[in-house]
């Protein structure tokens, strides 16, 4: 066993340059959504390819599909046959974080000849072609370009047909070009890093500090599963998703309480979703397990030790088990519920570690036109939270993106890349539930297009129904609302939209915990 004290060290230079590595990736991205908002994962992973450290900065939809994508893109390169210089890609939704829009970026790092470890980033990227953002393709074949697991770079050249291909294909190819340059220099920041720390500690690669740190995250996870009550507990939520159809997630979380171990088995949840709302596996269990970790132990580092004791169990025929060829563009308007079913039934195990549902799923933004100039745009996704659901000890925050932990781009950034004008942007006092402790309010945003041409609209709002449920006594959040000049709208569609259009949004309240 590795001395704690030279552990401790060690392990404080990884997450130095995952950090650094994610740092690099925001300040060097074109895009808002990964500059401003932090809508990206950066990870550190050993020669097996298992995540060892994960950035500070990032999203558990991004971060925990990409501790299995590092594995999966493996799958089609025997790491034998990489060669310095390469640089894999995919935004294959069941390989990695669920719709084409997340592109993951794998790079082995090299020390003396052989592979130490691997650099990856997954982030949303501003347009893969196709529909866009919004969840209205019938297929996923509509829904834009699929980029099977391939070199982008081969021993440091570029893959110049891919890239041709991947010009051609999207509506803003300097962003996504720019976005993916981010994404290799971040991975050649990490191997420089990494290669120093070697050099610093006389290490020849990282296996035995890998193995120590991800041994002793197991083993912390079990122990704290062994303190918690055996037995089968459950929970649902139920939510209204874009055109008025109706999801219900139900779980039943099983606490083996022996092993150390955690099931959470989703039978008796809704069907497939003709609608792009489809959650392929891989971010179902990112949401799942973020759920669980955050319950049971959140100070644990997250890596491939402290995810392994929590397992899923998924019904063949379900919304968050995408099959070929569901359409999942909007995965996230589903994914983001997943952890309130789970912490529903954990709430009878540690009513005092959960919270009470929360306006879930971000809304969703994303406009498409010309400008005053007639020069094309493209928005990257942007989004608008509601309120957190209320603690057991704390009220609910307010207007935070919560599960999802993305930042809100500010409306200066916002108005100064893409010709959109703000009308209010303010929060919505009363929306949050009452209780003990009251849940977070939710918010109000209009804005209105620049342009005198017409402009399309994508957007994802959820929960304008019944709002979220308060727990153990608390009053449920208020629903939202979604209107175009003053009318209120259900099916959210991508639409035309006039000059002098004016959307106007009113996001959930968070539930209350408590009786008051």
């Amino acid at each position: 066993m590795m001395d704690g004290v030279e552990l401790q060290i060690l392990w404080s230079n990884l997450i130095g340059i995952v950090s650094e590595q994610a740092r690099a990736l925001q300040r060097i991205a074109f895009s808002p959504i990964v500059r401003e908002a932090g809508d990206l994962a950066n990870g550190l992973f050993d020669e097996q390819a298992r995540m060892v450290a994960q950035a500070v900065t990032g999203t558990p939809g991004h971060i925990n599909s990409l501790a299995a994508a590092a594995g999966n893109l493996l799958k089609s390169y025997d790491p034998k046959d990489l060669k310095p210089g390469d640089v894999l890609i995919t935004n294959d939704p069941w390989m990695s974080a669920g719709h084409f829009f997340d592109i993951t970026v794998l790079s082995p790092i090299f020390r003396a000849g052989r592979i130490i470890g691997y650099a990856g980033s997954t982030i949303h990227h501003s347009d893969i072609g196709g529909y866009g953002i919004g969840s209205g393709a019938r297929d996923i074949h509509e829904e834009g370009l699929w980029i099977p697991t391939m070199k982008l770079y081969d021993e440091g050249r570029p893959n110049e047909t891919l890239f041709a291909i991947i010009k051609r294909n999207v509506r803003t190819p300097d962003a996504l070009m720019g976005d993916l340059g981010a994404q290799v220099s971040s991975g050649i920041i990490a191997s420089e890093r990494l290669n120093a720390l070697c050099d610093r500690y006389k290490l020849d690669d990282i296996s035995t500090l890998s193995q120590e740190i991800i041994t002793r995250s197991e083993v912390a996870t079990r122990d704290a599963i062994r303190k918690l009550a055996g037995g089968t507990y459950h929970g649902s939520s139920r939510f209204d998703v874009p055109g008025g159809e109706v999801i219900e997630l139900k779980t039943a979380v099983t606490i083996d309480a022996e092993k150390g171990e955690i099931e959470v088995d989703f039978e008796g949840s809704s069907g497939p979703s003709p609608m792009g709302i489809n959650v392929v596996p891989a971010y179902t269990h990112a949401y799942a397990t973020f759920a669980v970790r955050s319950t049971l132990n959140p100070d644990l580092p997250n890596n491939a030790g402290s995810l392994s004791p929590i397992k899923l169990k998924l019904p063949e025929s379900c919304v968050v088990n995408a099959k070929y060829p569901s359409p999942v563009n909007a995965r996230h308007v589903v994914g983001m519920y997943v952890p309130f079913p789970i912490l529903k039934a954990l709430a009878q195990v540690v009513p005092d570690a959960v919270l009470a549902e929360g306006s879930g799923a971000v809304w969703t933004v994303q406009i498409q036109g010309r400008d005053a100039e007639g020069k094309p745009f493209t928005s990257s996704m942007f989004n608008y939270s509601g309120g957190m659901g209320a603690r057991a000890t704390k009220p609910g925050i307010s207007a935070v993106c919560y599960p999802t932990g993305v930042s809100a781009v500010p409306v200066e950034v916002l108005e100064a890349s893409y010709p959109i004008a703000f009308t209010c942007k303010e929060l919505e006092h009363g929306t949050g539930g009452a209780g003990r402790q009251p849940g977070g309010d939710g918010q109000r945003i209009g804005y209105r297009m620049r342009t005198d041409q017409p402009w399309l609209l994508n957007t994802i709002p959820s929960r304008l129904t019944a709002g979220p449920e308060g727990l153990n006594g608390g009053g449920d959040g208020k629903a939202g609302q979604f209107m175009i000049n003053g009318e209120p709208v259900t099916d959210t569609r991508k639409r035309e939209m006039r000059r002098d259009d004016e959307v106007m949004m009113v996001t959930p309240g968070g539930g209350g915990y408590g009786a008051a």
